[in-house]
């Protein structure tokens, strides 16, 4: 059996994967592993608006209670919502139930630590091993000391951090919002009119089963059409749990993770705010982008793919920016997780400030031709001995010069190799992709 902690929690198809069983002793062995011997210890527990969402609260929210361990039940809320509601109420633990940006039949539990930020490897160790433990030897209290429950109307203190990241009022800005029927739905919308914007909403009427479907921030063409029928300065797309954000400017073009870290970047850098000046992106951040940090003389670091590796940078070099193409940016000045809304209230405040259309302002960076394909094989990682792919990656980065680059890395969940080329030349990257990937098949296939 492979780690049950992923790189985002312990996710699965709800009821049948991720179960009430399985949520329940979650939330017993969380609340044993994270609160430890502290006096009148609680968690805050909140989720999205997928229909799975009650039926594993319950079953969680039961474990925690039993557990001796009360409960701060926030309701429908996004997942870095539940980070920062974690320490402003100081709770010993925070946990979100949400599986994000994927579709309505799979769920998960997402813990955070006391401080807000994600559970070590070791914690989420520690809490897999207790949970694989064959008896459950664990405390039970009685009577009195059992946990409580207590509704916790906690959101507008949320609402109200996001509205003090940003220091200009959005007034004579029209903005699309698309919410993907999900954790942005009840939130982005009043932030943003709060702040004086005209919002005009799309996908922000949940009914439990309609979250991420054909909307969102993985849909971005649906807030495109919207931003070039209404008019709009720009859309800014959500995905199910609002840590992530693609915004779209008021041409229609997509302003994407990428994009929006060279921004921001930008931005940090000309205040003299961009810690260390650097920023922190993945391998797969597009060439282009780097490019343009090079530019402007701002360091970029790169990690592998997962905004938990981004945020492990961030912490030991002590920077503030980063992020990935997907739209999850982390503001380590502000928050411990990544956040669409914060993200994209970041970017509307650098439009407002600079008094530049975000059209003008995604030409900060040009963005590289980026092709990508995927081949199954039967070892995914010979490829990383094999002489003869290792000469033909070798001739290809040649190829390409130093305008270019070649990547190639493994899938995590499948036996799958993905080749990917970058450069100024399309026809060139089609070449080096055909040449890596017929050395693949006949090699690995």
């Amino acid at each position: 059996m492979g780690r049950m902690f992923g790189t985002d929690g312990v996710r699965g198809i709800a009821n049948t994967e991720l179960t009430p069983e399985l949520a329940f002793q979650l939330g017993r062995v969380g609340a044993y592993v994270l609160t430890g011997q502290n006096r009148g210890p609680r968690f805050v527990v909140g989720k999205d608006t997928r229909i799975s969402g009650d039926l594993l609260e319950s079953s969680f929210i039961s474990g925690v209670l039993s557990m001796g361990v009360d409960v701060l039940k926030l309701g429908v809320i996004s997942t870095p919502g539940v980070a920062y509601l974690t320490k402003h109420l100081r709770a010993d633990a925070g946990v979100m139930i949400s599986a994000s940006h994927n579709p309505v039949e799979d769920n998960g539990i997402k813990f955070f630590a006391g401080d807000g930020f994600k559970l070590v490897d070791a914690v989420e160790d520690e809490i897999e091993r207790l949970l694989k433990s064959e008896e459950d030897t664990l405390p039970r209290p009685t009577g009195a000391h059992v946990g409580r429950v207590y509704d916790e109307p906690a959101v507008s203190a949320y609402q109200k951090f996001l509205h003090n990241t940003v220091t200009n009022r959005f007034e004579g800005l029209h903005i699309v919002l698309d919410c993907a029927n999900g954790a942005a739905s009840a939130i982005a919308p009043e932030v943003f009119r709060h702040l004086g914007a005209r919002v005009t909403e799309l996908n922000a009427q949940p009914d439990g089963v309609n979250i991420n479907v054909g909307c969102g921030s993985t849909y971005p063409h649906v807030v495109q059409r919207a931003v070039l029928e209404t008019g709009a300065d720009m859309g800014l797309a959500f995905d199910g749990d609002a840590d992530r954000l693609i915004a779209v400017d008021g041409s229609g073009q997509i302003v994407d993770g990428d994009h929006v870290m060279a921004i921001c970047a930008r931005a940090l850098h000309e205040r003299d705010s961009l810690k260390n000046n650097t920023v922190v992106a993945t391998v797969m951040s597009n060439l282009g982008f780097v490019k343009a940090m090079e530019d402007l003389s701002i360091h970029v670091e790169q990690t592998a793919v997962g905004d938990r590796y981004v945020m492990e940078a961030m912490r030991k070099g002590d920077f503030v920016l980063g992020g990935e193409q997907s739209g999850h940016i982390i503001f380590l000045n502000h928050t411990t997780t990544g956040d669409g809304i914060l993200t994209a209230l970041q970017l509307v405040d650098i439009v407002k400030s600079t008094r530049t259309s975000l059209q003008q302002l995604r030409k900060v960076m040009r963005r590289y031709p980026q092709l990508l394909e995927n081949v199954r094989v039967k070892d995914k990682t010979a490829w990383k001995t094999n002489q003869r792919i290792q000469a033909a990656l070798q001739q290809a980065e040649a190829d390409l010069g130093s305008q270019g680059r070649i990547l190639v890395r493994e899938s995590g969940t499948e036996s799958i190799i993905r080749v990917m080329a970058e450069g100024p030349e399309e026809q060139k990257l089609q070449e080096c992709v055909a040449s890596i990937v017929e050395v693949v098949h006949e090699e690995l296939a």
